[in-house]
């Protein structure tokens, strides 16, 4: 994960943007764009376009952040996150290391899986029912 100074990023992403995927940071809760999002289409990475999650698997966890239950296989790897006092399970864009947020293992849904993702982390591309 980039600790600074990485110019190509600073560049290219917002300022909160930057600090969640390259430095790690959480955005606030409850403040992503995607948030309350319910078109039908993909999530893809800020920073890369590797498309990541799709909207059949999204749905509302009341946590403040997006939630999914499962994310398009081979596109996230899992590292072990023991800050705050606790041990989580950060998810990283397999493609470009961009952090996107935290899995646990309490999702309401028969995956078991609650993808925890900034909204600044993605981006949303509306789809046709045909590329679903």
């Amino acid at each position: 994960m980039t600790k600074g100074g990485d110019d190509k990023w600073k560049a290219s992403l917002s300022e909160l943007a930057y600090k969640v995927c390259r430095l790690g940071h959480t955005e606030p809760a409850y403040s992503g764009a995607l948030l309350h999002n319910h078109r039908c289409g993909f999530y893809h990475c800020i920073c890369c376009n590797q498309r990541l999650f799709d909207s059949n698997t999204k749905f509302d966890s009341g946590c403040g952040w997006p939630s999914f239950d499962a994310a398009i296989e081979g596109t996230v790897r899992y590292v072990a996150d023991k800050s705050h006092g606790m041990v989580r399970t950060e998810i990283r864009c397999v493609q470009c290391d961009s952090h996107l947020g935290h899995v646990f293992d309490d999702g309401p849904t028969s995956t078991g899986q609650r993808y925890c993702v900034n909204s600044v982390s993605m981006q949303f591309d509306g789809a046709s029912p045909s590329d679903q």
